[in-house]
């Protein structure tokens, strides 16, 4: 009997890793994500995008006194139960003042802001009030109770918790932090990301005239993306460079970037080509895991430790390097801030387009809202047409092997939410 001969291609295909459901890799790697626990206290003004690394709570009422909600008069609306009804003017009462106490049958003069005197219940607005007597007002019809007033902790109760430790903060968060007294907020420290690239066909903007480009190489557009995209994630970023295509200048580069940082984010090399050197790399320093991400654009995704330091590698492609860090690298660092909230912002959105031939992985195309109300879509949806993203204003999350059809329900994920 003559044994037969391993067919190589059918070998390798039986070693090929099994695509992961994004779902699947995103809990994973978010297990490993324990938040870093450093805090700093910065200014209020500085903390737009950082997490509240405490739960804030109300040491006052919000607003702290009942007051009038408009230009007008206040009064006891059981004075002016009819419509017609003429009192007498007894005070007159701007923000910032402390009124006296509201004689009985007479109305106060009162803006905007204004603490409403005691025994007032209502304000009326002065477009519905008009001159009666010298020194006397006239209401043109009958108020109910209570018009016109907002209480005192309508907004804020005092010793109510404002804000969640979690929390990222936006402008409005800062707003209610200043509405109860504070000049200052308590944050998770920034992350500390070793950022580097890999390749020898990369060249820095800047340094080669595109005359004189030679045959094979490309400028380094990942670098500049993935740093601002860390930066507004709310890390504090040490740009490397890049690193040449050799197994000892990798391994070098990852154990000096390991020194000092919570993760290191590498762009490139995180396939299994004989080029590709980050695995082995990182291996020669601690571990790695290699995962085959079943997503379109992107694939290849590579996470791992040296020490205690996280190590994480997206795709070269342009398009797959941006898109995998939105949907990986993005939540990841913000749960090493103690963010809570990692859920991406969607709404059903109608199709403009027809995609007939899906991927059997889960896609991410690159989309714009148009006037109609509609999606339409970037023509060419190749994981290195870096023009479709700065074309785009949002990405359509289709589930694996879905065919779209113009006038389909869609689910869009806006840029600006993730950005």
């Amino acid at each position: 009997m003559i044994a037969s001969t391993p067919d190589p291609q059918s070998s390798r295909q039986a070693s090929r890793p099994a695509l992961r459901p994004l779902d699947d890799a995103l809990a994973e790697l978010l297990a490993q994500a324990q938040p870093l626990g450093r805090t700093e206290t910065v200014p209020l003004v500085e903390a737009d995008r950082r997490i509240l690394a405490h739960d804030l709570v109300s040491p006052l009422q919000v607003p702290p006194h009942d007051n009038s909600a408009m230009d007008g008069y206040a009064l006891r609306a059981a004075d002016a139960a009819a419509a017609g009804a003429v009192l007498p003017v007894s005070q007159r009462i701007p923000a910032g003042t402390a009124p006296q106490p509201l004689a009985l049958g007479t109305a106060a003069r009162i803006f905007t802001g204004a603490p409403l005197p005691p025994g007032a219940d209502t304000v009326v607005m002065q477009e519905e009030t008009e001159p009666a007597a010298e020194g006397a007002i006239r209401f043109i019809k009958a108020p109910h109770k209570g018009q016109n007033v907002r209480y005192s902790g309508e907004d804020i109760q005092q010793g109510a918790m404002v804000l969640r430790a979690g929390d990222r903060i936006g402008p409005a968060a800062l707003g209610l932090a200043a509405s109860i007294g504070l000049d200052r907020l308590p944050v998770a420290a920034r992350p500390r990301v070793a950022l580097l690239s890999t390749g020898d066909e990369l060249v820095m903007p800047g340094t080669v005239p595109p005359e004189q480009m030679p045959a094979g190489a490309i400028y380094n557009s990942n670098r500049f993306f993935l740093r601002r995209l860390l930066e507004r994630a709310g890390c504090e970023v040490s740009d490397l460079g890049n690193v040449p295509d050799t197994r000892a200048a990798t391994v070098q580069a990852l154990s000096e970037a390991a020194a000092g940082h919570d993760l290191v984010l590498a762009s490139g090399g995180v396939s299994v080509g004989e080029e590709d050197h980050l695995r082995p790399a990182v291996q020669a320093l601690g571990r790695l895991d290699l995962w085959q991400v079943a997503i379109k654009p992107g694939k290849p995704f590579a996470y791992g430790q040296i020490g205690a330091t996280h190590v994480m590698g997206l795709p070269g492609n342009p398009v797959s390097s941006f898109v995998t860090f939105l949907v990986l690298a993005r939540p990841f660092v913000l749960r090493l801030q103690g963010a809570t909230d990692l859920a991406v912002p969607a709404n059903q959105f109608i199709a403009g387009f027809d995609w007939p031939r899906p991927d059997k992985r889960r896609e991410f195309l690159r989309v714009r809202r148009n006037a109609e109300g509609t999606l339409d879509l970037f023509p060419n949806q190749g994981s290195g047409v870096l023009t479709s993203l700065a074309w785009a204003d949002g990405l359509v999350d289709n589930p694996p092997g879905q065919p779209i059809a113009r006038g389909d329900r869609v689910r869009f994920i806006a840029l600006e939410d993730l950005l």
